[in-house]
């Protein structure tokens, strides 16, 4: 029986079976088995030594966070005894605390070290060479990177599998609903959905990285935990961009199982409180008023990256030189991120508008920080390289007879086309969903200057994506690190120098840097005409030099013979 599904496995997807059969072996067995129950004994007999002793020379004034006396402020509850040489215990409360902990260690477990699992395998197959001989099997992407999702962190999700038990006897002793620990436990399907899909990207474009890649991603995940678990436990929410990322942490879900702010010492907070999260709202949507809707919400975020991430998987794993997004699933992927972003941006409460209307434009200020990182992204993700531009130059006629709307067409929609026109299209889709709520602010003081940045956002993209581009053309070999580091000097090296030179954040030269933002509030608007008008004419030069050497690519080598020089493209 056992035989007949181990065959059915491994001709249902191979890859999986590849995985356990190299896993699933007695030693590792064992071993996950014997972490797994060990860490649930130490935990508990953690918890235990934490329980009151009764102690004669203060048996009546013995205080402790689980005794169930009165208590005054900034102390613990006294413990009160019950006659049979103990106390009192609010079993309740330790439980929770149980659960809490196992949750929080369970959380971290499976992202951070599954994280890194995912990302090792991959570099390893990659060094062995045995990545391009996956590439080679008529198994689809999705077959062998799910396998390898599922596969890979098995033994984890066995050590997991064992806390379970323990995990829900902590959960239902704590009288937490049931209905929640489903909803907690499908947040945490979600996210490792997210994280594991992300280190399968990460896995494949940084292979460069070698075996640095794999600490590099853990190390990520890891700080990226820590610091949402510290301002899920001690802020609220803000109303602000800030607040999807909050989304990807299942942690956002303990104030909502146990009350109050969960890392902090229980004596204090048990009675509940307010959630940080009770006022979140999401387009004037109350989704953090339940742990319900907030559990759908998350759900769903994650879900929705995790799709659009495997879009990218399944493009580049079998063609590692084609670019990560095509140009279609771009305009998907801005619409989506600022759509999603702008409901947590509007500012729910109608009174603040008036008493701090400055709020919504510092949401808007953040808005522009994730564009600026997320079309970082989509250069990245979009430019082609030096000999897919020299192919589309030579054989784009040829494209254009079958493709209805001519090169315009092909620049906005084309596999292999270069993609400053793509970019130019990412940004006005981010400006026209951002436009009518900026247009809706009650406070016209803030209207023109972000209607102002949004230019300037879009022009410096667009300018970033141009010399991108022009530097992908290039000969050299290291052209992509030439690119990126040419850009990353754009973008922090003004700063810097701004620093050095004492100019303030409200001087104008702030203007043409990559946050134009940051000082488009007090700018006149004639230095932001001039800002435009320089960006302009930097992307015209820039524009018209890609344009000549495309045109040189795409002579014939006959044409460069009679011309009397060489073709870019035989090259």
């Amino acid at each position: 029986m056992t035989v007949n599904i181990i065959n059915q496995l491994g001709e249902l997807n191979p890859q999986l079976f590849r995985e356990l059969k190299g896993r699933l072996i007695p030693r590792n067995i064992l071993i996950s088995v014997a972490a797994a129950l060990l860490g649930q004994l130490l935990l508990l007999m953690s918890f235990s030594s934490k329980l009151p002793v009764l102690d004669e020379n203060n048996a009546n004034s013995l205080a402790n966070p689980f005794c169930t006396g009165s208590r005054k402020e900034y102390s613990s509850p006294l413990c009160i005894s019950d006659n049979l040489g103990g106390f009192f215990i609010n079993w309740e409360l330790w439980w929770e605390r149980v659960f809490l902990w196992m949750s929080l260690i369970g959380i971290f477990s499976l992202l951070v070290v599954g994280t890194y699992m995912l990302i090792a395998d991959l570099s390893k197959e990659e060094g062995k060479g045995t990545l391009n001989f996956l590439r080679l099997t008529p198994s689809s992407s999705m077959n062998i990177l799910g396998g390898k999702l599922l596969g890979v962190p098995i033994l984890l999700y066995l050590g997991i599998a064992l806390a379970i038990p323990l995990h829900l006897t902590a959960a239902f002793s704590a009288d937490i609903p049931a209905i929640h620990i489903v909803g907690f436990y499908g947040v945490i399907v979600a996210s490792c959905l997210f994280f594991y899909s992300a280190a399968l990207l990460f896995g494949l474009v940084g292979n460069w990285l070698g075996t640095f890649q794999a600490w590099l991603g853990a190390g990520t995940v890891l700080m990226f935990l820590f610091i949402m678990t510290n301002a899920i436990n001690y802020s609220q929410s803000l109303n602000a961009p800030f607040d999807w990322l909050s989304l990807f942490h299942p942690a956002i879900l303990l104030p909502y199982l146990i009350g109050g702010h969960f890392l902090d010492n229980p004596a204090y907070n048990y009675d509940g409180g307010e959630n940080g999260f009770l006022n979140l709202l999401w387009f004037y949507l109350p989704v953090g008023s339940k742990g319900l809707s907030i559990s759908a919400l998350a759900i769903a975020n994650c879900g929705l990256w995790s799709y659009l991430m495997w879009e990218g998987l399944k493009r580049y794993f079998h063609n590692p030189h084609a670019t990560l997004l095509s140009k279609r699933q771009s305009y998907l992927l801005t619409a989506c991120f600022n759509f999603i972003l702008l409901g947590f941006a509007m500012n729910p409460k109608v009174e603040e508008w008036k008493s701090y209307p400055k709020g919504v434009f510092e949401n808007w200020q953040i808005l522009m920080v994730f564009n600026l990182i997320l079309f970082l992204g989509l250069i990245a993700a979009l430019s082609p390289h030096r000999q897919a531009m020299q192919d589309w130059a030579r054989y784009r006629h040829q494209k254009l007879s079958v493709r209805k709307g001519g090169i315009v067409a092909e620049l906005i929609w084309g596999k292999t086309s270069p993609a400053v026109l793509a970019v130019v299209m990412n940004s006005a889709i981010a400006s026209l969903i951002i436009l009518p709520w900026i247009l809706l602010w009650p406070d016209n003081q803030y209207k023109e200057p972000a209607l102002w940045g949004l230019i300037l956002n879009m022009s410096i993209i667009v300018l970033y994506a141009s010399i991108v581009q022009l530097m992908l053309f290039m000969k050299t070999p290291k052209r992509a690190i030439w690119a990126a580091g040419t850009v990353m000097g754009l973008i922090i090296l003004p700063p810097i120098v701004f620093a050095f030179l004492s100019l303030s954040s409200d001087s104008s030269a702030w203007l043409v840097s990559g946050f134009p933002w940051a000082t488009i509030e007090n700018a006149a608007t004639s230095s932001v005409l001039m800002a435009i008008v320089a960006e302009s004419l930097g992307l015209v030069l820039l524009n018209v030099q890609l344009n000549r050497q495309l045109r040189r690519a795409g002579e014939s080598a006959t044409k460069a013979l009679l011309y009397g020089r060489s073709s870019m493209a035989i090259q």
